[in-house]
């Protein structure tokens, strides 16, 4: 099901307040002002999940995008059951997303040479990353890496080449915070990296998802025709 799509005016209002909060979010990252960070967290996911309901959003993306929002505000915590709070946030996004994949988008014969890929890299990260993280999260961490790929690897193979970039941009962020639960050397500014990589990951894959569902034939026509002439 999708949600009612609102005025394009107000689209673009919602989409300008994402963008907003964005810079103020990587901009306090960049600078070290945690006050602004602790702000604008909060705000980015609620804002992107209600542009895109404001398009028309499958509630499966809202719910993703959602998810996003719970694992963002308990990661502002730096206390180990917020961690895996957080993470579980997420892993129920990726279980919407690939639930969305799954049910809207088409398999497409060239990306599904991916999957290969995919797999490799799943295998090889936990490997590495497995010695350096603490003992109770081992589990929790495998376990989710296999989520995170899973949702990746069907952004790419159901839904084309901009909810693909995402879902790589979403597994280059849990990465970068991966490494870091395993302390390993990390660049200048590790957090400024992870959002950058995440907020650029979810605005991929909300707008590659509405593209995709926007480009499908028969019924999916009729939804791109309802927004082409809706005020």
């Amino acid at each position: 099901m999708r949600t009612p799509r609102i005025s394009g005016s107000r689209c673009r209002v919602l989409l300008a307040a994402f963008a907003l909060a964005a810079a103020l979010d990587l901009a306090s990252l960049a600078v070290g002002f945690h006050g602004g960070h602790v702000v604008a967290k909060p705000l980015l996911m609620p804002l992107l999940a209600a542009w895109a309901a404001a398009r028309g959003a499958p509630r499966l993306l809202v719910a993703a995008l959602l998810c996003g929002w719970g694992g963002d505000v308990l990661l502002l915590s730096d206390a180990d059951p917020a961690f895996l709070a957080g993470m579980t946030c997420f892993a129920a996004g990726h279980v919407c997303y690939l639930a969305l994949f799954t049910r809207d988008g088409t398999p497409r014969a060239r990306a599904a040479l991916l999957a290969p890929g995919y797999l490799v890299a799943l295998v090889t990260t936990v490997a590495l990353l497995w010695p350096g993280l603490p003992a109770d999260l081992r589990v929790p961490v495998a376990g989710y890496s296999t989520l995170l790929v899973a949702m990746a690897c069907a952004a790419a193979v159901r839904l084309g080449p901009v909810a693909g970039l995402g879902g790589a941009l979403f597994l280059l962020s849990d990465t970068l915070i991966a490494t870091g639960v395993a302390d390993w050397p990390q660049p200048p500014r590790p957090d400024l990296w992870i959002m950058l990589t995440y907020l650029a990951a979810q605005f991929l894959l909300a707008t590659g998802t509405l593209r995709a569902l926007e480009a499908r034939p028969g019924p999916m026509a009729t939804y791109g025709e309802v927004r082409s002439t809706t005020p």
